[in-house]
């Protein structure tokens, strides 16, 4: 307030002007006013006296420092109606920085409670003093807080503690804390929008904030979510989850295979394909056949059969698991091939053979047979060379069970119980007859002969089913089957490049028989053959193998060197009987 008028357009710094004025008592109904109290001065100014002052009344000054002296208060007569009394207000000095005002002593003043039906009656002016005038005009539109209290609601005394009060927080005006009136009663309290907490409107109890239960709660939940999900992690990881596992599958598709493939070539040959057990002599082997023909003729190695010759027994076991007794038709040791015979067995499939002349190194081939009793046993790989001349046999010691063949050799693999099994082109027609392994740390040929670590080692030999083909047809027409010879005894220490032709047989009879078909071609003793129809030979054996590679009656030309000369020769290969 300035010069008692309300300043509408500033926060007032100290307590509102309405709460320093006292409530004026009730104008009369002709006179429209009611008279007001001089307003306080300003901080700096010395207020200006009335004409005629009251008695002062001595109220105790303020501290050092704390401002200038408050008006003094209005003193009620005896027997009125007392109206408010104002506290003096304490004004804080001005200051530079943000420093809170030291708060005036709280001065306590005793005051009658007027009686509800009462109406409020005008303080008494002293005895001879002038009645108070009003210094301004009413305003008729003042309302509370900034203009004084209406006459509706007269402004209830102010009554500070004893005690200092603390400094209000963030550097806010301080304001002077309503008193309460005596007799316990609950008084009216003025609003003040600047007021400190506290005084004014009675607290109201703030609302706790949720925020901090909401992270609190969430931090519990998380918590308590980690620790199960993590329970059932590891219960999954360690058994393998908590439901069936199915695991995904391709769909059944088509299981035809192409008939040129291995699948398709197995698909094809397995049924003709069986496993022997030969028992007989002390002796008991498995090896591999092959089906010849409807009437149950089975084509297989002699070292097969070899156990059950004179009264052994043999049993045959198809691919579909029928098993059968066999005899044995017929046997050559030096073509180790033999040929046994089922009877009452039905629907028997025959194994289409090829030509051993057409095949050509690096054609793919597959074999089957038994490697140590494994029945069905399907492998494949090529042709890796083609008369190749091996030997195998001659556990006997005299040389009658030595075999001599011009063989294929493959890295399909090939080990114990395979013998006798068929050796299968690209279109499953037999094109071999597997009978012999080179096994690692042997000197010999055949199933682990000499070998000191039977097993395959991708040096696989089978007879040519064209020579195969020659002896089971002699085989089962006659039992015994016939050896193509030229009539001359070789010498086997013979040490040079070639076969030598000995100079005595081997009961000291003459090496070149007579009337044989060397002696008809002119051979003579001591003649080294180099060539057979054009093929090098460095020995007697591979000249015995390129001799049994032919049949009885075929012409043959040799190429051979006598005293440094080298000559050519033509003969026709005679016949012998095999064992």
């Amino acid at each position: 307030m300035d010069n008692g008028k309300p300043n509408w357009w500033s926060r007032p710094s100290s307590t509102p002007e309405a709460a320093r004025i006292p409530t004026p008592p009730p104008a009369d109904e002709g006179d429209g006013d009611f008279p007001l109290p001089a307003p306080r001065s300003a901080p700096g100014r010395t207020p200006e006296p009335p004409a005629t002052a009251p008695a002062p009344v001595d109220e105790p000054g303020p501290p050092t420092g704390a401002g200038p002296v408050p008006e003094a208060a209005a003193v009620e007569p005896p027997g009125a109606s007392p109206a408010p009394v104002m506290e003096p207000a304490v004004e804080p000095a001005p200051a530079a920085g943000p420093a809170v005002p030291e708060p005036a002593p709280a001065v306590e003043l005793t005051k009658s409670v007027p009686a509800p039906e009462a109406a409020p009656v005008a303080a008494a002016a002293p005895v001879g003093a002038p009645a108070p005038q009003p210094l301004h005009a009413p305003d008729e539109y003042r309302t509370p807080p900034y203009g004084e209290p209406g006459p509706w609601a007269p402004a209830p005394p102010v009554q500070r503690p004893p005690g200092s009060v603390p400094p209000p927080a963030h550097h806010q005006p301080s304001h002077p804390p309503q008193a309460q009136p005596q007799g316990g009663a609950a008084p009216w309290v003025q609003y003040d929008p600047w007021g400190a907490a506290g005084t004014g409107v009675p607290p109201v109890t703030a609302k706790k904030s949720r925020k901090g239960l909401a992270i609190a709660g969430a931090l519990v939940f998380a918590l308590i979510t980690g620790v199960i999900g993590g329970g059932i992690g590891a219960y999954v990881e360690r058994n393998g989850g908590l439901t069936t596992v199915e695991l995904p599958q391709a769909e059944a598709g088509d299981t035809g295979r192409a008939p040129d493939s291995v699948a398709g070539i197995a698909a094809s040959a397995l049924p003709g394909v069986v496993t022997l057990h030969v028992t007989g002599s002390g002796s008991s082997g498995t090896g591999t056949g092959f089906v010849l023909d409807t009437k149950g003729h089975i084509l297989t190695n002699n070292h097969v059969v070899d156990g059950a010759a004179s009264s052994g027994d043999i049993s045959v076991t198809f691919s579909s698991g029928e098993t059968a007794r066999a005899k044995l038709i017929g046997k050559d040791t030096g073509y180790d091939l033999a040929v046994v015979q089922v009877t009452g067995v039905s629907g028997l499939k025959a194994l289409p053979l090829g030509n051993s002349d057409d095949v050509r190194v690096g054609d793919p081939v597959v074999a089957i047979g038994a490697p140590f009793d494994l029945s069905n046993t399907v492998t494949s790989g090529i042709i890796s060379a083609k008369e190749r001349p091996i030997t195998a046999g001659g556990e006997k010691g005299d040389g009658s069970d030595i075999s001599y063949v011009d063989a294929l050799q493959t890295d399909a693999p090939i080990n114990p119980g395979n013998s006798g099994g068929p050796l299968l082109d690209s279109k499953a027609r037999v094109i071999g007859i597997n009978s012999a392994i080179r096994a690692a740390g042997g000197s010999g040929e055949g199933e682990g002969a000499g070998a000191s670590q039977p097993g395959s080692i991708g040096l696989g030999f089978a007879i040519p089913i064209n020579q195969g083909k020659r002896v089971a047809e002699e085989l089962i027409n006659t039992g015994k089957a016939t050896h193509p010879v030229i009539g001359v005894s070789l010498d086997m220490q013979f040490n040079g490049d070639g076969a030598r032709v000995g100079e005595k047989g081997k009961d000291g009879s003459a090496s070149v028989t007579a009337g044989g078909p060397a002696a008809k071609a002119g051979l003579r003793p001591g003649d080294v053959i180099t060539k057979v129809d054009g093929q090098r030979v460095h020995n007697g054996e591979e000249l015995i193998v390129k001799i049994r590679a032919h049949r009885p009656g075929d012409r043959l030309e040799l190429t051979l060197t006598r005293n440094g000369k080298e000559l050519t020769k033509t003969l026709t290969l005679g016949s012998s009987q095999g064992t």
